[in-house]
């Protein structure tokens, strides 16, 4: 069995090889983003970092103040970088606004590097303040544009995975930035290398992103909406490591032109309109969002970002110790993701990995909250240990569901002509409330110390409630049928396809996406004559030994590449 699988496994890889490269390539650049957000917490928590900018001088709550601005001011730039990536991307195409990207993140990188150089620490510190901000606008471009081009490109067999490798490029930079801080501590003097090396090495990911991102096509889909057929017909061609003229290509081509009749390049404001157009189109544009503003009350920004201090309040007593901690929870969070990728997220589907993910990582944060509450002293106690393997486990969970997954979820939910607009929102959203949480967490660890993890525990079974009862699984379809989920019966097809669902519906259930197909294929009748007739085979259907139903079905056996 195994071997079977393992077999299957590499031909897929050899098959889909140019698609994996491309994924490789793109979400390179999350490892930026990444590197970034695992970056300044340590960097912060040094003492070289502090007394170079004066910060030692100042009270405990002003030095948590500048903390939290020097944190967060990323996200503020990230924020308007993802609202504007929509009409950079519909504009000047994927492709080309992602190196943009990747240039301006490079720059902001060098700027905050030399942070300070020959100023005063005051107006170093407002450098800094800037660079963060340029490499925010950078860092959000890339958040935005890369879950479309990749779930865009991505052959359907592998979209999950290909898309969900946005999280091993940001476990990856994560883990390395942790691991950065806690070497520079242990074996750089303290002194200003001791805090720029690990920001000069944030430079890496992003030459190594803009030098692969060179070698790959333009999305297909956004070559087809700018009405460029033949070079869209290459780069599902390279794609899928097939000729030009295979028949799965001609297939394909043809399902993606059909999708964006009447739809070509709308302007951005008509694309903010068109959202609103119909409920279903709505709801497909607003779950991306919902999505991403869950993902950032689950509380990983959280601990990716005053990990230092949340083991320091959990008993590690030393700059190293606690980096060191922080430093193994990046590689938790890394090694979960490849297995994710690599077993799960195709396997699960979206729906199952969210509601698992969200049910576990919601009762680590409970138990968290719980023992700080019981123990509030930074003693450490039997149960401090459970505490920290506690962390560790919501980082697995956290990478099995809610780490990658709503990118995944929002870039297939989002109708295609629309589908830049929607993702700039929700990933706009995804830095809004990351630039949030990064100024509440030190406060309401301050304040309300354990009620903090309680917050986040909470927030955790929402969403999974959220995602059983009203989002429908989509893991498999191609991107031109995802639509037909949400066409009628939503929550109950939503709860036919959860886990244990179907005892909730008795015998209802929702129609078949072949069914609502066939319903686009007889425009004579009313929908419900058209579904009736679906369910209604002629004789001589019957003598024929099949139905409408199942002559339709063929259609979805066309190998259609994405």
């Amino acid at each position: 069995m195994m071997a079977t699988t393992l077999k299957r496994e590499i031909r897929d890889i050899i098959q889909y090889r140019n698609a994996y490269f491309l994924a490789f390539s793109a979400t390179m650049g999350y490892a930026c983003y990444g590197w970034e957000i695992g970056l300044i917490g340590g960097v912060v928590a040094l003492p070289s970092f502090q007394q170079y900018f004066g910060l030692l001088s100042e009270s405990a709550s002003a030095r948590a103040s500048l903390s939290a601005k020097i944190v967060s001011i990323l996200q503020a730039g990230g924020f308007f970088g993802a609202l504007f990536s929509s009409y950079f991307a519909s504009r000047f195409g994927r492709k080309p606004a992602l190196l943009a990207s990747g240039v301006i993140y490079i720059i902001g990188s060098i700027i905050q590097s030399i942070a300070g150089i020959g100023t005063s620490p005051a107006v170093g510190l407002k450098i800094l303040y800037f660079s963060r901000f340029f490499c925010g606008m950078g860092v959000g471009l890339i958040s935005a544009l890369v879950p479309t081009y990749v779930s865009e490109c991505a052959p359907r067999a592998i979209r999950g995975r290909c898309t969900g490798s946005i999280e091993f490029s940001v476990g990856l930079g994560n883990m390395l930035a942790f691991w950065v801080n806690y070497s520079v501590s242990l074996n750089i003097s303290p002194g200003q290398m001791q805090w720029r090396l690990p920001i000069i090495a944030q430079i890496v990911p992003g030459v190594l992103f803009l030098f692969f991102m060179l070698f790959q096509p333009e999305s297909p889909r956004w070559l087809v909406e700018s009405g460029r057929y033949e070079e869209a017909a290459a780069a599902l061609a390279y794609i899928a490591s097939k000729d030009q003229d295979d028949n799965a290509v001609m297939l394909t081509l043809s399902k993606i032109r059909a999708d964006f009749a009447g739809k070509h390049r709308l302007p951005l404001l008509t694309q903010f309109r068109k959202m609103a157009e119909s409920r279903v189109i709505f709801l497909r544009c607003i779950i991306p969002s919902l999505a991403t503003f869950f993902q950032q009350w689950s509380g990983t920004n959280a601990i990716n970002y005053y990990s230092p201090q949340i083991f320091a309040g959990l008993g590690f007593s030393s700059t190293s110790s606690a980096l060191f901690a922080t430093g193994i929870y990046g590689v938790v969070k890394f090694v979960v993701t490849c297995l994710t990728l690599a077993f799960v997220i195709e396997k699960w589907g979206r729906k199952r990995t969210l509601i698992y993910g969200g049910l576990a990582q919601g009762l680590m944060m409970l138990w968290i909250g719980g023992e700080t509450g019981v123990h509030p002293s930074q003693g450490v106690v039997p149960a401090t240990y459970v505490s920290i393997v506690a962390i560790y486990l919501f980082g697995v969970f956290f990478c099995i569901g809610w780490g990658f997954t709503p990118f995944i979820l929002g870039s297939e939910v989002a109708p295609g002509h629309l589908r830049s607009a929607v993702m700039s929102l929700a990933v706009a959203t995804t830095w809004l409330f990351t630039y949030v949480i990064a100024q509440i967490t030190p406060i309401m660890l301050a304040r309300i110390t354990y009620g903090t993890y309680l917050v986040f525990g909470v927030a955790s079974f929402i969403m999974a409630a959220w995602v059983y009862i009203c989002i429908p699984e989509t893991t498999g379809y191609p991107l031109e049928d995802i639509k037909y989920l949400f066409e009628k019966d939503i929550i109950v097809r939503s709860l036919q396809d959860a886990p244990g669902g179907r005892i909730f519906l008795g015998k209802r259930r929702a129609v078949s996406l072949e069914d609502l197909k066939a319903i686009d294929d007889l425009p004579m009748n009313s929908p419900q004559d058209n579904l009736e007739e679906l369910k209604s085979p002629s004789e001589e259907e019957s003598v024929k030994g099949y139905s409408l139903r199942n002559s339709k079905s063929q259609k979805f056996e066309d190998p259609l590449i994405i």
